[in-house]
């Protein structure tokens, strides 16, 4: 079953076609990548998918309905959630905060309520810090739950955005480059992270320029060069394509992927 589909997806900024009739099914479970050069229009077809976009044609199924050109609150309400390049937390907020803003999307009253001093709202806001400090101690922060989030390192900082979209308990969770900056411990660190997130059967698709990383944890992989969908397959089949070799990883990358 899949969780995503995309129909012809085309994306237009004035003469440059940054998406060009994409078509795409992403699986219910698994981890999926999309990979390509930069400019490949990898983050634009995130930004289509998550609502931040809406594209110039074509369709975005998600979970059996058609959400195209929906807002992305609308979108992260029905549990595709999405992180991006850039760390965007709540900087002035602690590390259990920016988290508990994540399971507010799925509680009855949201933040609201969470100010307000009735019985139940009390009771929803215990849940939710227990929620939340149990996510926390799953992605290894745990011990950081009263930092705030500012003066987190680099690394932490992208674990905290995961845990944070997590929190959200997503159906499809898309990923931004999430190893970017991170070193090879904090890589490792990051490749069982995944690992544990699709084993809870949240699918994942993911956007990465690291290449042994994505072999690493990837089921499928689709790739794009020049906004066109190239080839799509296993980690096996796509490294040995020859489209592939030729637009992104060339012949001495392929050999060590």
């Amino acid at each position: 079953m899949s969780v995503l589909r995309l129909d012809g997806i085309t994306r237009r900024f004035g003469g440059l076609v940054a998406l060009d009739d994409v078509s795409l099914t992403i699986p219910g479970k698994g981890l999926s990548a999309v990979i390509g050069p930069n400019g490949a229009g990898k983050t634009t077809l995130f930004n289509v998918i998550s609502g931040f976009m809406p594209p110039s044609a074509g369709r975005v199924h998600f979970d059996g309905a058609d959400i195209t050109g929906l807002p992305p609150e609308t979108i992260a309400s029905r549990r595709l959630i999405r992180t991006f390049q850039l760390v965007q937390l709540f900087e002035s907020l602690t590390v259990l905060e920016n988290v508990k803003v994540g399971c507010h999307l799925h509680t009855r009253g949201g933040l609201l309520a969470a100010l307000l001093p009735t019985r139940a709202a009390r009771a929803e806001e215990a849940a939710v810090d227990a929620e939340a400090r149990h996510l926390l101690d799953e992605t290894g922060l745990g011990a950081q739950a009263e930092t705030l989030a500012a003066v987190l390192p680099y690394g932490q900082k992208r674990l905290l955005e995961i845990t944070r979209a997590l929190a959200a308990r997503p159906k499809l969770l898309l990923l931004d480059e999430p190893a970017a900056g991170l070193n090879r411990q904090e890589t490792d660190t990051l490749a069982t992270l995944l690992r544990s997130i699709v084993a809870r059967d949240t699918a994942i698709l993911l956007i990465e320029h690291d290449m042994s990383l994505v072999m690493q944890v990837a089921d499928n992989i689709a790739v794009l060069d020049f906004g066109r969908l190239i080839a799509t397959g296993s980690p096996d089949e796509v490294r040995r394509n020859p489209d592939v070799i030729a637009a992104y990883l060339g012949t001495d990358e392929a050999a060590h992927v």
